[in-house]
């Protein structure tokens, strides 16, 4: 399965998802965890008066991420959280290093 990560440093998950330039495209089978793309995406927490909820930038990430069953940040607000379920995308918020959380999120998915 595809699992989209934010991350800082290509180690850690560590970026909140409204901060987020890109995400690390990872394929996960079994215990084997794959960097296999990266998406860069426009960031969602920017200050736009004309389109205060960004939902234009979410559904521009969430079509980046498109093919991913989850995504995996530090910290994300509500608003996108909810978007991206509805979306089909399920939102997590955990932070760790990225082989290790993502072998054990695929256990519960």
């Amino acid at each position: 399965m595809l699992i989209a990560v934010a991350s800082k440093d290509g180690k850690e998950i560590n970026q909140h998802f409204g901060h987020a330039e890109r995400f690390l495209i990872y394929e996960v089978e079994g215990e084997g965890v794959t960097l296999v793309d990266e998406k860069r995406v426009e960031r969602y927490c920017s200050f736009d008066p004309q389109n205060p909820l960004r939902s234009h930038v979410l559904r521009g990430i969430a079509e980046a991420l498109d093919g991913c069953r989850a995504v995996v940040t530090a910290q994300m607000g509500e608003h996108p959280r909810q978007e991206l379920e509805h979306l089909g995308i399920e939102p997590y918020v955990i932070t760790g290093p990225i082989k290790a959380t993502l072998q054990d999120l695929a256990r519960i998915l």
